[in-house]
């Protein structure tokens, strides 16, 4: 996924960050790099988050893909087609800032919970002032409780908010995969049994990683049109 921009092929910067813990940022940075690696792109993950959850998660398995501490975070862009920051939950303005500095598109994951969708319109907000590319991920959704993510979804909307389509299921599968530091179309139980939903997990982030393309293809696009209109000074 190298982008065109003038004559240079640049990498893409991805960060996923929000304000609240709890909304599945590391599994998301996790899968989305898996599914662009079976896609056959360099990625590699920078955590960024002070609890190290990206690291505790790869160091549980064999990922296919490298995931760096945020010190190394200049090594870990070097030959890579995609770089996933996997962000701190902070409140803090300037720390969000820096999080979202230099990224073609920040993903904002969220539940369906009311708390958790006014927090987003609140990082939403701050990422309009700064001009940054950014889209919400509903995540964690109950299929017993569409209901919810319908009216979370639509609450986020009438904010004006990009929202992917569709959203993330709730499932044991992911915490499964969690434990064996595996993808979660990977997810079985202690007997080695694979988990009978873990395809409608790994489909669901399949889906989000093709919006994902298109929505910083469609962003660069604006940007480079919006170039082309600038008038040339004498």
């Amino acid at each position: 996924m190298l982008f065109k921009v003038g004559e240079i092929l640049k990498a893409v910067f991805i960060t996923v960050c929000g304000q609240k813990g709890g909304v599945a940022k590391t599994c998301t940075s996790i899968h989305l790099a898996s599914v662009w690696n079976r896609q056959g792109k360099k990625v590699c993950i920078v955590d960024a988050d002070k609890n190290r959850s990206a690291l505790a998660y790869a160091s549980r398995g064999n990922l296919p893909f490298p995931v760096f501490p945020v010190s190394a975070a200049a090594k870990a862009s070097r030959g890579s087609d995609i770089v996933i920051t996997d962000g701190q939950a902070s409140s803090d303005e300037e720390e969000l800032k820096h999080l979202a500095y230099g990224s073609d598109l920040v993903i904002i994951p969220t539940t369906p919970k009311a708390r958790s969708v006014e927090l987003t319109v609140e990082l939403a907000n701050l990422l309009n002032t700064l001009k940054v590319n950014h889209a919400v991920l509903i995540v964690k959704v109950d299929s017993r409780k569409q209901k919810a993510a319908n009216q979370a979804r639509d609450a986020l909307l009438k904010f004006g908010l990009i929202v992917f389509e569709g959203h993330i299921p709730l499932l044991s599968a992911f915490d499964k995969a969690e434990a064996s530091g595996k993808s979660v179309d990977d997810a079985a139980d202690d007997l080695g049994r694979p988990d009978p939903r873990r395809m409608t997990g790994w489909s669901a982030y399949c889906s989000i990683a093709s919006q994902v393309q298109c929505q910083i293809s469609k962003h660069l696009s604006d940007i480079n049109n919006l170039n082309n209109q600038q008038p040339i000074s004498a």
